[in-house]
C-alpha cells in the first residue's frame, strides 16, 4: 500500500487529493474497503482516495491507509504541508493601561502564520511612513507626542495580514501636575479639620475653666466683708444731697432712732460693675446728725 498526494505542500483554501494505491493483486477481494488514518487517528472515509477540496491548517498532517481485513498493513505515511498567510494578528502592551510621560513602552507583534512571518512593520494610524521594524518596539523618553493608535504588519511567503490598533495613552504634566494639586487639597482639608477640632476643644474646656472661676469668685464676694463707714461728723444738708443725687440708683433707705429722736440712715450699697476691680466690694455708710446732748 501507498499514499499518494497531488501536491505534498498546498495553500490554505486550495483542494487536494490522497490517494490510497497497491502494487498487490488482490486476488481474493478485487474491490476492498479503504481506512484512512491521519497521526494515528481513523478518519471517516472507506473509498481508495480522500478528497479535501478547501484546505485548513488543521488539515496539515501524517496521512496512511490499510484495507479491511489487512488492518496490521500500513502504508507509509505521507505528510500534507498547509501554507497561509499571517492571521490571528496582535498587539501586546507592556506595562499596560496609561504610560507615565519619559517613561518606556514595549509593543510586541504576534501572528499565526505558515511558513512563520519573516517581516514585521510598525505604524502608527493617520501616519503614512513606519515607525519601526521587527517583532517588538520600544519607545523610550515616551511623551505626550506619542500617544495614539499603533499597528503592525506580519509578512511572509503567502500573504501579509494587519492587526488590529492598539491605543497608547501618555499621562502628561497636565495630569500629573492636577493629580498633584488634588493631593495637596486633600491634605489642606485634613489640616484644617485638624485645627478645628482642636480649637473647638481648647475653646470648650476654655468655657468650662472660666464658668469655675466665676464661680468661685461669686462664693468670695458673697463671704467677703462689708465695710462700714460710721461717720461722726455732721452732714450738711448739701452733702446729703449730693450723695443722694450721685447714687440715688443705688441707696437703699432705713431708718435709725436714737434717744426718741429719728435721725436719717443713708445706707449705700454699690452693685458689682465689671469695669472697675473696686466695685466688687459693697459698702454700707451710715451718716447721721445727732445733737450735742444726744447719747448712744
Amino acid at each position: 500500500l501507498q499514499v499518494k498526494v497531488s501536491s505534498a505542500t498546498v495553500t490554505e483554501g486550495k483542494a487536494v487529493l490522497l490517494t490510497c494505491r497497491t502494487t498487490c493483486n488482490l486476488t481474493d477481494n478485487p474491490n476492498p474497503t479503504y481506512i484512512w488514518y491521519k497521526n494515528g487517528q481513523l478518519v471517516n472515509n472507506q473509498n481508495n482516495y480522500l478528497f479535501l477540496d478547501s484546505v485548513s491548517g488543521e488539515d496539515a498532517g501524517r496521512y496512511s491507509c490499510n484495507t479491511k481485513g489487512y488492518e496490521n498493513l500500513y502504508s507509509p505515511e505521507e505528510t500534507l504541508t498547509v501554507i497561509y498567510a499571517p492571521k490571528n494578528t496582535s498587539v501586546s502592551v507592556s506595562p499596560s493601561g496609561e504610560i507615565v510621560e519619559r517613561s518606556s513602552v514595549t509593543l510586541t507583534c504576534n501572528s499565526d502564520a505558515n511558513p512563520p512571518v519573516d517581516k514585521y512593520t510598525w505604524y502608527k494610524k493617520n501616519v503614512t511612513s513606519p515607525k519601526a521594524s521587527g517583532q517588538s518596539y520600544s519607545i523610550t523618553n515616551i511623551s505626550s507626542e506619542d500617544s495614539g493608535e499603533y499597528y503592525c504588519e506580519a509578512v511572509n511567503e503567502v500573504g501579509a495580514k494587519n492587526s488590529t490598533s492598539q491605543w497608547i495613552i501618555i499621562a502628561g504634566k497636565q495630569t500629573s501636575v492636577k493629580n498633584a494639586a488634588i493631593g495637596i487639597t486633600v491634605v489642606v482639608l485634613v489640616l484644617i479639620l485638624c485645627l478645628s477640632g482642636f480649637m473647638w476643644f481648647r475653646k470648650k474646656a476654655t468655657t468650662s475653666t472660666s464658668v469655675t472661676r466665676d464661680t468661685a469668685d461669686n462664693g468670695q464676694v458673697n463671704s467677703s466683708l462689708v465695710h462700714d463707714n460710721i461717720s461722726g461728723m455732721a452732714m450738711t444738708p448739701a452733702a446729703a444731697q449730693r450723695a443722694d443725687t450721685d447714687d440715688q440708683d443705688d441707696v437703699h433707705y432705713a431708718s435709725v432712732h436714737f434717744c426718741n429722736q429719728e435721725v436719717p440712715l443713708y445706707s449705700t450699697v454699690q452693685l458689682p460693675r465689671p469695669q472697675k476691680e473696686d466695685d466688687d466690694v459693697q459698702y454700707a455708710a451710715v451718716k447721721f446728725n445727732r445733737p450735742s446732748a444726744a447719747t448712744w
